[in-house]
């Protein structure tokens, strides 16, 4: 193992060049990896289970919920495609927010993001143990919480290529399910099935209308669903180990940004159009709901695959977003410079077990204490992803200026409609915070996300204000 030089002082603020120097990570995944990451990064269980309880709150306005959110998502994915393919680094938006605003928001943004991934991570392998626990109810929860962090703790730590091969292959299932669920969807609309008649549109203003609760219904259900988009980042930590990040990176984004707008809002349309919204229950998969009532054998436990691979999926990735965000931080002096440690074959070794070691911690958080101290964890990253967002969207608005100034060539992927669309998903973001204050469900876990931001805020402000003083003495003394 050898490591990498530390970084030196921050440089003033504007003055740090474009140009990344040469990763020493591996380079092992290729473009198809990253174009299935770039589909499957952000469907996950969210959608699959999480979207009946946007339905129960807004109907077939759902539809209108997952478009807004969509776009929302669509509009930071473009964002990060634009700044990663001029700039690629392992630190994605970590690098580019300390490049356009200052080292306090590369390090707010990069720990705010671990942390949010760990504590993520600890969600996923209980839940992927419960259905595992299911099927083979002989082997205890905790066993299987076990394997399954031990596998991907493996997989991390020989090559990049055994994290691709994974989320390519977890990525094309969920893919294939969504298509083979739209399509058997859709020919039931029609009546084409075996022994099913044509439903038609009927279900879209039936039972209250197509806004059963109102514009209010609608919002509701952007506030209970924007937060399944979360995971479309990984796909721009990840373009620094491919073999072209900046055209890889531009060419992921471009073919997933349309199409997962395409599976979700879709997938909504499909689900209240067979059915009546109001058949849905908050406790089944509305996936479920639709295959049984169109005659799927097994409707239930084909979901239930889809479901656990969904969520092996989400933790292959969060382990792997986890360490290349740690190591980044350590490269840029804002972690240990233990972390820097490389492999021959350029996996962060330490900061794949640094990262799977507080993992760990959650999981077992989540397991003895699931309704206290785990809550309270939480809920403290549980609304981080809207800030990571718009620390997101105002580096880009910064250093796109830059680029077209300094490096005009770079460009090989551009933010649509650049500045508009960036202030108006801004706005957006702006609303939702907003919204998420008058929400007595969600306030809470705002404000506990919102004080665990502007503590990390407040310790990189600190640690900027010492660094500074200490560079001062240091020239004083020259």
């Amino acid at each position: 193992m050898h490591e990498t030089p530390p970084a030196g002082p921050a440089e003033p603020q504007g003055a740090s060049s474009l140009t990344e120097a040469p990763e020493p990570l591996g380079h092992g995944l290729k473009q198809r990896h990253l174009t299935m990451l770039g589909l499957g990064g952000v469907i996950g269980a969210g959608l699959f289970v999480g979207s009946g309880a946007g339905i129960a709150v807004a109907g077939p306005g759902i539809i209108v919920s997952y478009l807004i959110a969509g776009v929302l998502a669509m509009l930071v994915m473009r964002m990060l495609g634009e700044m990663s393919a001029a700039v690629p680094a392992s630190g994605s938006f970590s690098v580019h927010a300390e490049k356009a605003i200052g080292r306090w928001a590369g390090f707010s943004t990069g720990w705010l993001y671990w942390f949010l991934l760990v504590v993520v991570l600890a969600v996923e392998a209980t839940a992927a143990a419960q259905i595992a626990h299911g099927w083979v109810p002989g082997v205890a929860q905790w066993a299987w919480v076990l394997i399954f962090m031990s596998v991907f703790t493996v997989a991390n730590l020989v090559a990049v290529r055994n994290f691709g091969e994974f989320e390519f292959w977890f990525a094309a299932l969920k893919v294939f399910a969504i298509v083979a669920f739209l399509l058997l969807g859709t020919l039931a609309i029609f009546g084409i099935l075996p022994d099913t008649d044509p439903v038609g549109f009927t279900n879209l203003t039936g039972q209250g209308g197509f806004l059963p609760h109102g514009w209010e219904g609608v919002i509701s259900g952007v506030l209970a669903v924007i937060f399944a988009f979360g995971g479309l980042e990984v796909v721009t930590i990840a373009a620094a180990e491919s073999e072209d990040p900046a055209r890889s990176v531009s060419r992921a984004v471009r073919s997933a940004v349309w199409r997962i707008l395409f599976f979700y809002v879709g997938s909504m349309l499909v689900i209240v159009t067979v059915l009546p919204w109001t058949a849905q229950s908050g406790k089944v998969s509305p996936y479920v709901t639709v295959l049984d009532a169109i005659g799927i054998p097994s409707a239930g436990q084909i979901m239930n695959i889809v479901v656990f691979v969904a969520l092996l999926s989400a933790l292959n990735a969060n382990a792997y977003g986890s360490s290349r965000m740690l190591f980044s931080l350590a490269e840029r002096g804002d972690a240990p410079r233990a972390l820097l440690k490389v492999s021959p074959g350029g996996v962060p070794r330490v900061a794949v077990l640094a990262s799977v070691a507080f993992g760990f911690v959650s999981v077992l958080l989540n397991l003895k204490w699931p309704d206290s101290v785990f809550h309270y964890m939480l809920n403290a990253v549980g609304s981080v992803l809207i800030f990571v967002w718009a620390l997101i969207a105002v580096a880009q608005l910064r250093l796109r200026r830059r680029i077209e100034r300094e490096a005009p060539e770079k460009l090989i992927l551009k933010m649509w409609a650049f500045p508009y669309l960036t202030w108006v998903a801004l706005a957006g973001m702006a609303a939702i915070v907003g919204l998420m204050l008058t929400d007595a469900t969600a306030r809470p876990q705002l404000l506990w996300s919102g004080g665990a931001t502007l503590l990390v805020i407040a310790v990189a402000l600190v640690r900027e204000s010492v660094h500074g003083r200490r560079g001062s003495a240091q020239d004083k003394r020259k």
